[in-house]
């Protein structure tokens, strides 16, 4: 059969986004232009208990609404579960996710399993679950970041961990993307240090990798539109979002960690953030994140920390197929690759990586989390499976090469 390469990209994001300082005061607009009386709010007790939901939520008089706060930090099947039985009692006709990526992730499926019905894991590809496409649109869903970093307010893909299997599945479909992204740079301000570090350094890594992955036609074609993956490869546009993405979070993630106030740097990473999700959830991944969720389901790894740790060894081994696209990652960073050859530019991106970590105190290897060489042929294993993040990778990479990936990051 002759190989048919891809000749088209597309492209898509949330219904709306709305970015800057206020913008989640515009939630209750929104709550009317969809004529909701009944709004369930998806969040995180930590978020819920400094008071932001009550900001948020409290000015909305033109119906009621419910809080459930019992989304933990890679949120689990029960979790999923349970918000989707709250929303069952409710019966919503409007879903707020407020919060980092596992809120907005569990506000993003509980309104598509509340309006279509079946079991969480119906929509989980086989053999994990019964691999069926989401029918339609869900609920009407808004979301509001509080971290510069998942990118999850743009994102058709949702994670569940199932911690009984050591492992972590996607459900993937456009009807995930939310209707609104409000995207309040105020709401950051009052992420931790760590949290600001780890989130901030999942962005930079989403824009670079969206940066370097296969371009759209060096893909097989589709047999037909609705056989497009998400993650169909860089284009023009995508190039756009990322390199942006890269010089915000570059300039703004050292700044944000160092002083939480500084609006300006929370500016910029809640931009780079955006950016970056518009980006990688068109173009696709690679390596780095693979790697990060087999150690995160296995491990239970911080997912930013696990990313920064593991982004250089990556671009080293990646260096070779993408040598101008890493130079470029390396300038927008900040370093001076003018009389470098295009090797040494490469490795410079990777020491800017190496050097924005340690600014914001991520240091060490993987061995600061636990893992060690005993653990390498086992998370390789794993993220040799996750095809749809490795399809980008713009280097082929074996089970082998993440083995020395991995050893080399510890």
């Amino acid at each position: 059969m002759v190989y048919e390469p891809e000749s088209v990209w597309e492209f898509s994001t949330t219904g709306n986004i709305t970015f800057g300082l206020g913008a989640a005061e515009e939630l209750e607009a929104v709550v009317q232009e969809y004529e909701a009386t009944n709004v369930l709010v998806v969040t995180d007790e930590g978020v819920a208990e400094a008071g932001i939901v009550d900001e948020v939520i409290g000015p909305i008089e033109s119906g009621e609404y419910t809080v459930y706060d019992g989304v933990e930090p890679d949120p689990a099947l029960s979790t999923f579960e349970e918000a989707r039985e709250v929303a069952t009692e409710v019966d919503p006709d409007f879903v707020v996710g407020i919060g980092g990526g596992s809120s907005m992730d569990v506000a993003k499926t509980t309104s598509i399993v509340h309006e279509h019905g079946g079991d969480i894991l119906d929509y989980v590809a086989a053999p994990t679950g019964r691999g069926e496409d989401v029918p339609g649109p869900g609920v009407p869903t808004a979301c509001l970041p509080t971290t510069a970093g998942t990118g999850s307010e743009t994102s058709p893909v949702t994670v569940i961990s199932l911690p009984d299997e050591d492992l972590k599945v996607g459900i993937s479909s456009g009807y995930q993307r939310p209707n609104v992204a409000l995207v309040d740079p105020g709401l950051t301000v009052s992420l931790p240090p760590g949290p600001t570090a780890s989130s901030g350094m999942d962005a930079l890594c989403h824009a670079i990798e969206a940066y370097v992955t296969r371009r759209y036609d060096a893909k097989p074609a589709p047999a037909s539109r609705s056989d497009r993956p998400d993650y169909n490869g860089r284009s023009v546009l995508t190039d756009q979002f990322a390199r942006s993405a890269i010089e915000h979070v570059g300039s703004g993630l050292r700044d944000a960690v160092n002083n939480g106030q500084d609006l300006e740097a929370r500016r910029n990473m809640a931009l780079g953030s955006l950016m970056a999700g518009i980006s990688f959830t068109n173009a696709g991944l690679g390596a780095t994140h693979a790697i990060a969720m087999a150690a995160g389901a296995i491990h239970h790894t911080p997912h930013g920390v696990t990313i920064a740790l593991t982004l250089p060894q990556v671009i080293r081994h990646n260096a070779a197929s993408a040598f101008d696209r890493y130079a470029e990652v390396a300038e927008l960073l900040g370093e001076d690759t003018s009389r470098a050859s295009p090797g040494d530019a490469a490795e410079d991106a990777a020491v800017a990586v190496e050097r924005l970590a340690s600014d914001v105190g991520i240091d060490g290897g993987l061995s600061t989390l636990g893992i060690e060489e005993d653990d390498v042929v086992h998370i390789a294993e794993r993220a040799s499976t996750l095809e749809r993040l490795l399809a980008g990778n713009p280097r082929r990479v074996t089970k082998t090469d993440l083995e020395e990936i991995i050893r080399r990051s510890i």
